[in-house]
């Protein structure tokens, strides 16, 4: 809770929460004019964009065209996907590659030192500008390098995102405009929470995979952005469009590790326990079809066989290939007893990407002035239902280039003084088990009740304990010192509300929603957009 009395503040032009590719792009496009705070909570290097293997989608080929790359995502995207979104998007990635370039990221290349490009499903050409199989890892490192040799960018790690600070709050009622002051953040060195202060705020925060059981996030992405806009009454959108990667390595000793979508894009095969090849009687295009179907019939079939996995093999490609195209995964199955140039892979589907977010518009811009957000936290429209494989990273990229432009050319006034966090109230927690037992609780029902296949039984089932641990959690938030935990679980609470929300809200089947109680497409395709203080 905020004092009544001012306090000194940490003032900068802009703060950023988040270290993925949407923060650090944007840290390093603003950095230049602007005093930058970069906020993250773990170490700059554990977001979600460095644990991205197959690549950036942008049209480079003489033989592609923007056009084919609009039309492959408006497929994929189910007919959600906002065509103004998906047309800027696209028509700006080659820049963004050209500016990775530049900031020195080594794209792997053919022998005649042109980009080489590969293919992943959904996509109707070779299109994915990559780093072998660990791209997002390798503009990572390019990224960081360069923000530690930029003066006006300071780097806040071990500092978690608690909330914004609003005008309305400040003043103790609505103003004429409201606007993001700020925010406040708890600094896990001191065990304090500070008080941000800038006339601009950009939440580059990624989604909220840790929300389910088995996910292919880092244990970063608890929602923290998403929750905090929604508290601070922004809307969100399409939070029931949750995408299953449909390959993350099935081994207790492996911790939510993905097998690239490019494994299936050079040639990979699903196959049964006993060896039968299963996608071609589910889609034509077979292991090469969007994830949201590959992920449905790799459930379906698990199911219907009562199997723990399916096998992922592409050990018909030489041994030569394999290690030049996927050392990473190569490397690390190995490591595990697996030698995918000669065994096929364990593989299960694992919650992997959050399709909606806060809406924002072309400019990254939110329902609260001077409050932005890019990225996995964000809805721009470019996914609709479902997301094509490599258009997340070069979103990022986009948008913070939108986002950036936008704020130099803002306006906003300093802000005023902004209140210090209160927490004289509160005591230290004695029974900090409830958060884990909470934790796994809501982990557990979410990835047995609102899946990949979901009824309206089980949904009103997650409803109903979703409603009894944000009572428990509030209650614990107000009476004890906060904590990164709780704070993490509060938000991941309040986002599995909101993907159940508006999974109750869609009444059919549509992209990464399918339900048995509403399996037919309606005729026309409408975001689910929900707003703070109206539910149903």
């Amino acid at each position: 809770m905020a004092s009544a009395q001012p306090t000194s503040s940490l003032d900068f032009d802009v703060l950023i929460v988040g270290s993925g590719l949407a923060g650090l792009s944007s840290a390093l496009l603003l950095s230049s004019k602007y005093r930058v705070a970069v906020i993250t909570k773990r170490a700059v290097r554990e977001g979600s964009s460095g644990w991205a293997q197959g690549g950036i989608a942008a049209v480079w080929d003489k033989t592609d065209s923007f056009t084919a790359h609009v039309d492959d995502t408006l497929v994929a995207g189910a007919g959600l996907c906002d065509l103004a979104a998906t047309q800027f998007v696209v028509e700006q990635a080659p820049q963004a590659i050209a500016w990775l370039q530049a900031m020195g990221v080594p794209f792997s290349t053919e022998d005649s030192g042109e980009l080489h490009l590969t293919r992943e499903g959904g996509h109707s050409a070779r299109r994915i500008v990559h780093v072998t199989d660990a791209t997002g890892a390798a503009v990572q490192r390019t990224l960081i390098e360069r923000i530690q040799e930029t003066a006006n960018i300071t780097l806040f790690e071990n500092h978690t995102l608690v909330d914004l600070i609003t005008s309305d709050k400040l003043a103790g009622k609505p103003g004429k405009e409201r606007r993001c002051l700020g925010l406040y953040a708890l600094d896990e060195g001191s065990d304090e929470v500070l008080t941000f202060r800038a006339p601009n705020t950009l939440l580059a925060t990624g989604g909220a995979g840790k929300v389910y059981l088995y996910t292919t996030n880092p244990d970063t992405a608890t929602g923290d952005g998403i929750a905090a806009a929604w508290r601070a009454g922004c809307r969100v959108q399409n939070m029931e469009f949750i995408q299953f990667h449909p390959t993350c390595l099935y081994h207790p000793h492996a911790k939510s590790f993905l097998i690239s979508e490019a494994v299936r894009g050079e040639g990979g095969r699903l196959l049964l326990p006993d060896g039968t090849r299963f996608m071609p009687k589910h889609d034509a295009r077979a292991e090469l079809a969007p994830r949201d179907v590959v992920a449905r019939a790799i459930d379906f079939e698990m199911k219907k066989g009562g199997f723990d996995c399916v096998y992922l093999d592409i050990s018909h490609q030489t041994l030569a290939f394999i290690q030049e195209h996927f050392p990473n995964i190569y490397a690390r199955c190995l490591e595990l007893g697996i030698d995918i140039s000669r065994a096929p892979i364990p593989v299960v589907p694992a919650a992997h990407y959050t399709c909606g977010g806060v809406l924002a518009d072309l400019q990254g811009r939110t329902d609260l002035t001077g409050l932005y957000a890019i990225g996995e936290a964000a809805c721009s429209g470019l996914h609709g239902a479902n997301r094509l494989a490599s258009n997340s990273l070069v979103e990022c990229m986009v948008f913070a280039r939108a986002a950036s432009h936008d704020i130099e050319k803002s306006s906003l006034s300093a802000p005023p003084a902004l209140p210090a966090w209160d927490d004289s109230l509160v005591t230290d927690a004695d029974e900090s088990v409830v958060i884990s037992h909470n934790w796994d609780e809501l982990r557990r029902f979410m990835w047995d009740y609102v899946g990949i296949v979901r009824t309206n039984k089980r949904l009103e089932r997650a409803a109903h304990r979703i409603a009894l641990l944000k009572d428990e959690i509030n209650e614990f938030y107000a009476n004890f010192h906060v904590s990164r935990d709780l704070l993490e679980l509060r938000n991941l609470v309040q986002v599995a509300d909101l993907i159940v929300q508006s999974a109750r809200a869609r009444l059919e089947s549509r992209g990464l929603h399918f339900s048995r109680d509403y399996p037919e497409l309606l005729p026309q395709a409408l975001p689910t957009t929900l707003v703070p203080g109206k539910r149903g």
